[in-house]
């Protein structure tokens, strides 16, 4: 089995740590499964326990798809101040070289391209345990997992690395190995090739 496509691990690379208080992105479409209504409840959870953080969404709706959240549910949710929405974005290393930690809580996934990304960007990483996410992020490694639909779970690991920047940064160090040595598009295609080599032969 080939890990997903791969990423660019020279455009999607580690900048010097940005200034507290943390930043959390979500990067996805807004869809409820990715994950995102739990990331609110995790985010009013987190803050009324007296963390200072900022938690930010990142990407657009998708209208087309049951599953997609509302803009005005988006807006509501931006206007009261619980998270940030910044909405579609093509410059994500840019988006990644202000965030301290990456988030995606899905339920479901094949191979997340934004955890690929922010794992070469030396982000570490908080996400669901299900197939996909577990596949990037390795629990206690350079990440942590949570069951999935339970913002109170999420909740608790996103304080925990809020609280401890020396593992935070240990966990990205990670991150950016395993994207070099298991996920950089150079390995990807030529297990690729290695593949239409075999079935030519």
């Amino acid at each position: 089995m080939i890990r997903g496509a791969g990423v660019d691990c020279d455009a999607f690379a580690p900048v010097p740590t940005p200034p507290e208080p943390p930043l959390i992105v979500l990067p996805a479409r807004m869809l409820s499964d990715k994950g995102v209504r739990e990331f609110v409840e995790a985010a009013r959870m987190t803050k009324a326990s007296g963390h200072v953080a900022r938690f930010a969404l990142v990407g657009a709706p998708d209208p087309m798809n049951p599953a997609s959240i509302p803009v005005a549910q988006l807006s509501a949710w931006r206007d009261e101040g619980t998270v940030e929405w910044w909405g579609h974005r093509e410059d994500m290393p840019a988006v990644y070289a202000q965030a301290h930690l990456a988030c995606l809580p899905s339920y479901r996934e094949g191979l997340p391209k934004s955890l690929l990304e922010a794992a070469a960007c030396g982000l570490p990483i908080v996400a669901t345990d299900v197939p996909g996410c577990r596949e990037v992020a390795r629990d206690g490694y350079n990440g942590l997992l949570v069951p999935p639909r339970d913002a109170a779970a999420l909740s608790a690991a996103l304080s925990r690395l809020i609280e401890e920047p020396n593992t935070r940064r240990l966990m990205g160090a990670r991150s950016r190995q395993r994207a070099r040595e298991t996920f950089a598009q150079e390995r990807i295609f030529a297990e690729t090739i290695a593949v239409y080599r075999e079935l030519m032969a």
